[in-house]
């Protein structure tokens, strides 16, 4: 089956995206074809907007806080028998009953250039900076450090940490050698290890020797030494409790949520340890 999915917004447009990918995940052999219609705010190009629509016919998803240009649009769907969403709507109804005022009609507000932006920015900048074992001396200032054997998924993990605005640092494990002391005088930071099946780890080893048209027959992917490998970095995290997370079935973003979710309840306990 064939969609096209028309994905109109006032702002940047990343609310859509990540709503319209989450209803799709739930749908199988849809074949989709997305137009993305971002920082609509006039009356002019939202009609470039509708006679694009009425061309390619399909879901219209949208996040327009003007009520004319909302009003407009679900008209001309209607006409044109075309159901057309607002993602938002439920959300700022029950917000609005709860609150007892009325949303503010403000596009985009989501994105200013607060404290909140500018923390971002921070982490984005430490997590860049302190990849792959660097800055050491600097670690005490991350929020969370991850340790992991080498293609264990640490370096995306710090990258979509930094986006949510955790200062990330990330330290591979090397057989051959012990990790650097100040790892081990952290009180700041919370090191995380994430680990992996061996035999997942080995065949994401080998492809990254081809990829690199490298030798595909060393110890770096013998199943034995991966196995003692994937081992004794689990047993160094359990020497110190720290938290281990396996990222065999996991993706980039499940693997974050379950740090936060760790990061959250530490933050937590030691608040409630400080407030005794």
């Amino acid at each position: 089956m064939r969609l096209h999915l028309h994905l109109v917004s006032d702002s940047t447009g990343e609310t859509l995206e990540s709503v319209a990918k989450a209803g799709l995940a739930q749908f199988e052999d849809v074949e989709t074809i997305k137009h993305f219609w971002p920082l609509v705010r006039s009356k002019g190009h939202l009609e470039r907007v509708l006679m694009d629509i009425a061309k390619r016919p399909g879901l219209v998803l949208f996040t327009l806080v003007s009520v004319e240009m909302r009003g407009h649009l679900e008209a001309r769907c209607r006409t044109m028998g075309l159901p057309a969403v607002g993602v938002l709507d439920p959300v700022i109804e029950g917000l609005q009953t709860v609150l007892g005022q009325r949303a503010a009609a403000r596009p985009g507000h989501q994105h200013q250039m607060d404290d909140a932006y500018f923390r971002r920015v921070a982490a984005i900048d430490y997590t860049m900076n302190h990849d792959d074992g660097q800055g050491a001396d600097n670690w005490e200032e991350a929020d969370i450090l991850l340790i992991g054997v080498s293609r264990s998924s640490k370096t995306p993990t710090s990258i979509y940490l930094a986006n949510r605005g955790f200062k990330t640092a990330n330290l591979p494990l090397v057989p051959t050698s012990r990790p650097p002391e100040q790892l081990f005088r952290l009180t700041k930071p919370m090191v995380v290890g994430l680990t992996t099946n061996p035999d997942r780890l080995v065949q994401v080893r080998r492809n990254r020797l081809l990829s690199l048209a490298q030798a595909p027959e060393t110890s770096y992917v013998d199943m034995d030494e991966v196995t003692k490998e994937v081992a004794a970095a689990r047993r160094l995290c359990a020497d110190n409790g720290w938290p281990v997370i396996d990222v065999s079935r996991r993706s980039i973003e499940e693997t974050a949520a379950a740090i936060i979710n760790l990061y959250n309840e530490r933050a937590e306990a030691r608040a409630n340890g400080s407030a005794a």
